[in-house]
């Protein structure tokens, strides 16, 4: 079992947001300065969930450019601990100075811990929660255009939110424009030929969930789809996560970070207008 998202960094700083429920799911709110709907965006975070800092300190990034930003508990109250990051998959830098039996340890940690959460969050539980939150989001007086923006976990359902409003009965869902930062697990094509949507995609060079095949898969997918705008930036020497849980006390690392957080900024400002 590949660590489906675990790599970086928790970092500094308060959010300023504040917390609601909405469509029946606990959530953060980061308002723009003058309110407005016009222009909302949805955060499908990572597998350490809503409450992760680094999250919500993006969604405060978000507001600050200019949108209504929504930061769900998709997973019901069952994220994982910012523990495991810390304790599983600490900073690059640390890992380093790990001996074989820590890094044996962590390895078997791994699979016991994120296969059975992969498990109950599995597509057919976790796309309905999504595309429900976004109805409700339809519905509410204000609302315009509504944007996804996904990392890691939750950068696949940002593509899959990219499909448009699905077919399925009861499931409606899809979102006008999407951006997804180094999304795991991703199907190649499946995940990509229904993309009916604007999609502006970050990866790193050296993300160990996306390798140079399955990425150069995603191209060629995209590619054909000539009158869909699209976008697939690459960050080099960058590891999976990095959009989320850079190392701010290396500079290239929190340039990345802050490059790929103006991609789907402009990417949105964009496709929402």
């Amino acid at each position: 079992m590949s660590s489906c998202c675990l790599s970086g960094a928790v970092h500094e700083g308060k959010p300023s947001g504040r917390t609601d429920t909405i469509g029946g799911l606990d959530t953060y709110i980061a308002e723009p300065k003058d309110g407005a709907k016009t222009k909302t965006v949805v955060i499908i975070s990572d597998i350490f969930g809503w409450e992760f800092p680094n999250t919500r300190l993006l969604a405060d990034a978000y507001a600050a450019a200019g949108f209504y930003v929504y930061l769900p508990d998709f997973h019901n109250g069952d994220s994982l601990p910012i523990s495991f990051l810390q304790n599983v998959e600490p900073p690059l830098k640390k890992q380093a100075e790990l001996t074989i039996t820590e890094k044996a340890t962590n390895a078997a940690v791994v699979p016991t811990t994120l296969g059975p959460w992969l498990v109950s969050h599995r597509e057919s539980v976790s796309k309905p929660l999504i595309d429900g939150f976004i109805n409700t989001l339809r519905t509410t007086p204000g609302t315009h255009k509504i944007g996804a923006v996904g990392f890691c976990w939750g950068g696949r359902y940002a593509i899959l939110q990219a499909h448009g409003p699905s077919q399925t009965p009861g499931e409606i869902g899809g979102v006008d424009a999407a951006f997804a930062a180094h999304p795991s697990l991703v199907a190649v094509p499946g995940d990509f030929d229904p993309v009916s949507k604007p999609l502006s995609i970050a990866f790193g060079t050296k993300d160990s969930l996306v390798d140079d095949k399955t990425r150069g898969g995603i191209i060629d997918v995209m590619s054909k789809k000539t009158e869909l705008p699209h976008e697939i930036r690459i960050y080099d020497d960058q590891v999976h996560g990095f959009a989320l849980r850079s190392d701010w006390s290396s500079e290239e690392d929190k340039k990345a970070m802050d490059e790929a957080t103006r991609q789907g900024v402009e990417w949105l400002n964009k496709y929402l207008a």
